[in-house]
Parts: structure tokens; C-alpha cells; sequence
């Protein structure tokens, strides 16, 4: 399997861009690889420059939950292109878009669409601090919120790929007030709220964190966050960039039952093209300008072609026995890794929510950033060469999730499963 092209795509590209991607984690540092170019993606497949096909689990890093290139999400992006690329005024889709997920997820009563999940959770910090008068936020490691300042401390995803524990560049002051305590546990966040629960604004966590791979929340850790933040006057934000609609039409939030004060959204509500948004109560969102003080703006905010193929996205998901047929592909492929773990007396960890899963080359349990690290991520490097080769496209990091698509039939899943196993027996 050649990739002459790739190769000389990437000479090029780092003689004009910084290391030779748009976004780190794509550089294939962390699997002793060279990036991939790729040229298009058809249902489940991605296509290479060189013209090698793979199956895809990165799915644009979970948004491609139809798969690439459904019909009817491109035809509405060429419907709406033909309208106009971008107005900076109003557009009916925005107010279709705010009232679907209103629909879809009870808790945001009011919606403003952004361009990104940075935007979306940044504004949100903001928004929080705003509404309490306080400075502190909490967040958990290996939660990775996108690269606004406040939020690059002890992140996952790229930094915790590249062994990144913040940024230079990030001021001191701003550090000072980002509390980051240990996810699943419930000790470490009473103690912070003891110390400092009056200057505490918000916590913000992935509900499921799926950047440091996938490590769901231990029984009864979201309603204990729910509670302690009521008692002490402090904001839930739920950060659903990666889960809201990965998990169902109610995100995360409707999957375990628990109602958040603010909600962040990106990835699928764009159909694979930028968008993001947050919500939340109506008092607190009625900050936000122009109804309110807390400054937030952006030309290119619900941008039509975008919305136009998130509505697209979202609609076919609220057709009968989407999110089944999610279910029961993703379960197995994580059945099949299961069977094949114990078929080789291999000790690696399979955790799966929903249509997302990471297979872990780590004999402990994974329950927080601190056990993922536990992971031989020299190990993980040369399965995902061998997976490559094999015509499987996996997430180029031992920490982030593998996401199933729509578009992935039970074929796609034996083919993986067979490769999977050629792979295990090879690097072991």
C-alpha cells in the first residue's frame, strides 16, 4: 500500500505549515507516522491521495456520524450554496436549528450558535463567570475543551498525545483560577469545594470523556457534580462537543439523566462543517449581548451552509432505529475486540458508551487520565501501523475515542475485526 503522494504532500507542507498540519494530533507524531493526505471519503471509506482505501473510525473526529458524504447532507449544502455562501445578518436556518436542539435537549432553553466547541465552551466559561461574579472554574484531567487559555491545564487530546501539560503562552494569571482535579472522584472535588467554594464559578467536564480516550463516569459521579454545584451556588457545564448526539438525540445529559446549568455543542450539528453552539437557562443566557452585558459575536456564527448540513445531519438521526443500529454495530466490534483480547491472552482494556470505544494497551482499569497514561503507547504505535496497513484508519493517538458511523455495516465491522486480529498477533 504506496503513499508516494502522501509523502511529497507533506514535504510541501511543512516548508508552509507549521509542522505540516492545521491541527497537531493530525501529524501521526504519537504513532511514528506520517500523516495521511487524503482526498475524499465515500459512506464509511476514506480514499488517500494515493488512492488506497480505508474504513474509517476517526469520522472527522466524531461528527460523521452519517458517514462521509450522505446524500442528503450534500445536497443541502448545495441547496444552500446556491443561496449564498454567508450573509452576517439573520437566517430562518438558525432559528430551525436553535428550536431542533431545543427539542432534542430540554435543558438549553436559549441557544446561540458559534463557530467551533472552543468557541462554544470559552463563551460559556465566560458566560459562568459573568452570571456568578466568581473567578474559579473547575475542570478534570484529561478533559480537553478546546485551546482557549483557561482550559489548557492538564488536557487531554493533542497535549496529552504529545505529553503537552499546558502551553507557553498561556499567562500565569489566568492558570491561577483553573482548578484540575482527578475525573471519577468524588473525594478531590469535595475538597476543592471546601476551599474554595465561594470564588468557584462553574465545573466544566466532558460527561464522558473522549479524549483521553473513552472513560465514562463512575455510578452517581454527574448527580454528585450536579449536587455539590446547587449547594454551593456554582454552574454545571456539560461540555457535549464530542457526546451530544454521539449518545443519543439527548446527548449525554439525556443518556444519564442528569440536567446541566449550560450545555456546550459542535462537531455533528455542523454535518461535518464548522459550527458550535452553547445554551442553557434562560436567565443566564439572557446575559448574553445584545439582550444582556456578556460580550460574545462572530461574523461567520450560524453561517448557513453549515447549519444547513447539521439540520440535515440531525434530522436523519431522528429517524426510527438510528441510534439502535449505532448501538448494535458498535457492540459488535467491541464484543469481537473482546473475543479476540482472550483468543490471543491479551490484558488490554475495551471501553466502549454508545458508537464511540477505545481499546486501551494497558492491563489496569481506566478510570481517569492518570490510568490511561498507564497505556504502552509504544505498543499502540505499531498497531495502528499495522491496522493502517491492513486498510483500517483509526485515530492516530492512544488517546481518543474510535467513533462507528451509519455508514459501517456489519462487512465493515468483520473486516476491521479481521484485521484487528492480524495486527494483535503481529505486535502482540
Amino acid at each position: 500500500m504506496g503513499r508516494l503522494r502522501s509523502e511529497l504532500f507533506f514535504e510541501k507542507a511543512q516548508k508552509i505549515i507549521p509542522g505540516g498540519v492545521n491541527s497537531p494530533v493530525r501529524a501521526c507524531k504519537a504513532v511514528k507516522s506520517n500523516p495521511v493526505f487524503f482526498e475524499r471519503g465515500e459512506g464509511a471509506y476514506l480514499i488517500d491521495a494515493d488512492g488506497n482505501r480505508y474504513i474509517d473510525y476517526v469520522a472527522s473526529w466524531g461528527p460523521l456520524i452519517l458517514g462521509h458524504a450522505h446524500p442528503n447532507v450534500i445536497a443541502e449544502v448545495y441547496f444552500a450554496s446556491k443561496r449564498g455562501t454567508s450573509f452576517g445578518a439573520p437566517t430562518w436556518l438558525e432559528v430551525e436549528m436553535a428550536e431542533l436542539i431545543r427539542e432534542c435537549i430540554p435543558s438549553m432553553e436559549k441557544v446561540r450558535l458559534v463557530n467551533s466547541g472552543t468557541e462554544a465552551t470559552m463563551s460559556a466559561l465566560r458566560l459562568a463567570r459573568a452570571f456568578t461574579g466568581r473567578k474559579k472554574i473547575v475542570k478534570f484531567d484529561g478533559c480537553y475543551h478546546g485551546h482557549s487559555d483557561s482550559l489548557l491545564v492538564k488536557a487531554g487530546s493533542g497535549l496529552a498525545t504529545f505529553g503537552i501539560p499546558s502551553s507557553p503562552g498561556v499567562p500565569d494569571e489566568l492558570t491561577t483560577h483553573t482548578i484540575s482535579l482527578p475525573f471519577n472522584d468524588q473525594e478531590k472535588v469535595t475538597e476543592a469545594f471546601e476551599k474554595y467554594g465561594s470564588e468557584i464559578a462553574c465545573v466544566i467536564l466532558e460527561p464522558v470523556p473522549a479524549n483521553m480516550g473513552v472513560v465514562p463516569p463512575k455510578e452517581g459521579f454527574l448527580q454528585f457534580l450536579r449536587d455539590i454545584t446547587q449547594k454551593y451556588g456554582a454552574l454545571l457545564i456539560f461540555d457535549e462537543v464530542i457526546t451530544g448526539f454521539r449518545l443519543g438525540l439527548g446527548g449525554a445529559q439525556g443518556h444519564f439523566g442528569i440536567k446541566p446549568d449550560l450545555t456546550c455543542l459542535g462537531k455533528i450539528i455542523g454535518g461535518g462543517l464548522p459550527v458550535g453552539a452553547y445554551g442553557g437557562k434562560a436567565d443566564i443566557m439572557s446575559l448574553i449581548a445584545p439582550e444582556g452585558p456578556v460580550y460574545q459575536a462572530g461574523t461567520l456564527s450560524g453561517n448557513p451552509i453549515a447549519v444547513s448540513a447539521g439540520l440535515a445531519t440531525l434530522k436523519e438521526l431522528k429517524k426510527p432505529g438510528a441510534y439502535a443500529r449505532l448501538e448494535n454495530l458498535t457492540q459488535a466490534l467491541e464484543e469481537g475486540i473482546r473475543e479476540i483480547l482472550k483468543e490471543l491472552s491479551l490484558p488490554y482494556q475495551v471501553v466502549r458508551c454508545s458508537s464511540m470505544l477505545t481499546l486501551f494497551f494497558t492491563d489496569k482499569e481506566v478510570t481517569d487520565f492518570q490510568s490511561a497514561l498507564s497505556c504502552d503507547t509504544e505498543r499502540f504505535a505499531s498497531f495502528w501501523q499495522g491496522m493502517l496497513k491492513r486498510g483500517i484508519y483509526l485515530p492516530p493517538s492512544q488517546f481518543e475515542a474510535w467513533f462507528v458511523s451509519l455508514a459501517h455495516s456489519e462487512k465493515e465491522i468483520e473486516i476491521t475485526l479481521k484485521a484487528l486480529r492480524e495486527t494483535l498477533r503481529e505486535v502482540g
